[in-house]
């Protein structure tokens, strides 16, 4: 009899069919996500669940999961996910890390474009008519925004996406400097990037893009104190986690200047509405699409169901995150 999996989303069909040789599926097909009191239902019964970075999976969750022996996020982050309490009862957590780090990259990039240039706000001038009621065909001033070569990029973070961003800005000509926990000697020579502490990034930088996992240490990392030491032409790029960042003070810093605009992929809170920010003409805004390309969308369905069969098969799945639960438990239902 094969083990049990609940996928808490649809995915792509190439990581269904790789699934179902080894699982019994049950898929919920409504776009949103399953209800709170469904999931709490539905881990009753499974041994193996998938889950997106909105499913939440906490202490009350794994103690309604007696049989639940493997999570497989859909996602690179898992701060959705309580990993110590996974841990504690045997739990393997994967994730689907490097498949998405250039679709990532590349929303980044365009989100820093799109602000730098006022993309979507001259799009709006144009649909809407006003350029033809303007009269105005050409005129000097009209959407000036910032130019990329020379300028200094600050990545705070520099894994992999970090990286991949980085290359990117070296394409524009752009200096790049990166504040990260960790300092990257081979990446630093490899992309000419320089490494400086949070507090020179802040002042110096053109333009910073954001790619830390959300954590303690990071919740709020950019806050009224830090917006404040940012240029007053600068422009803050969000693609990690909503939360990095505070968002009123950030309503307040594009509102009165502080720094020039902002493109966000990701909230506090998702879905996300909020109509002070909106209303602003210097942000650019993304409904958390920085993976959504068919090759990244379809590889992180890939290496879920590598990380679940490698579990179903008795073996240490790829991608594992919680690497001291082998010693608690040896991976498969056995």
């Amino acid at each position: 009899m094969k083990p049990k999996v609940f996928i808490t989303r649809q995915i792509p069909e190439n990581g269904i069919k790789m699934i179902e040789e080894f699982y019994e599926i049950e898929l919920w097909e409504d776009p949103k996500a399953p209800p709170r009191e469904v999931l709490l239902e539905k881990v009753r019964e499974v041994d193996a669940l998938v889950t997106l970075v909105t499913d939440k999976v906490d202490e009350e969750l794994l103690e309604n999961a007696p049989r639940l022996r493997i999570i497989a996020q859909y996602a690179v982050g898992y701060d959705n996910i309580d990993i110590e309490g996974a841990t504690k009862r045997g739990i393997y957590v994967t994730n689907t890390p490097g498949v998405l780090t250039d679709a990532t990259a590349d929303l980044a990039f365009a989100l820093l474009l799109s602000v730098a240039r006022r993309i979507v706000e001259a799009d709006a001038f144009v649909r809407s008519g006003e350029w033809k009621k303007s009269e105005v065909g050409w005129h000097p001033l009209m959407f000036l925004g910032y130019g990329l070569k020379g300028k200094t990029l600050g990545i705070v973070g520099f894994g992999r996406i970090g990286q991949a961003m980085a290359k990117r800005a070296r394409g524009f000509g752009m200096r790049i400097i990166y504040y990260s926990r960790t300092r990257k000697p081979e990446a630093e020579k490899e992309i000419d990037a320089e490494y400086v502490d949070f507090e020179t990034l802040l002042k110096e930088s053109d333009f910073i893009s954001l790619h830390v996992p959300l954590t303690k240490e990071t919740y709020h990392l950019i806050g009224e104190k830090e917006l404040k030491l940012m240029k007053p032409n600068a422009i803050l790029i969000n693609t990690s986690r909503g939360a990095v960042v505070d968002t009123n003070a950030l309503i307040k810093a594009l509102k009165e200047g502080w720094i020039a605009g902002a493109g966000l992929d990701v909230f506090e809170e998702e879905p996300y509405y909020n109509e002070e920010l909106f209303k602003l003409k210097n942000v650019v805004l993304a409904p958390h699409i920085g993976s959504a390309t068919h090759e990244a969308r379809e590889g992180m369905a890939e290496l879920v169901a590598k990380n679940l069969i490698a579990f179903a098969k008795g073996e240490v799945p790829p991608n594992l995150v919680n690497k001291d639960v082998v010693k608690i438990r040896k991976p498969g239902f056995g």
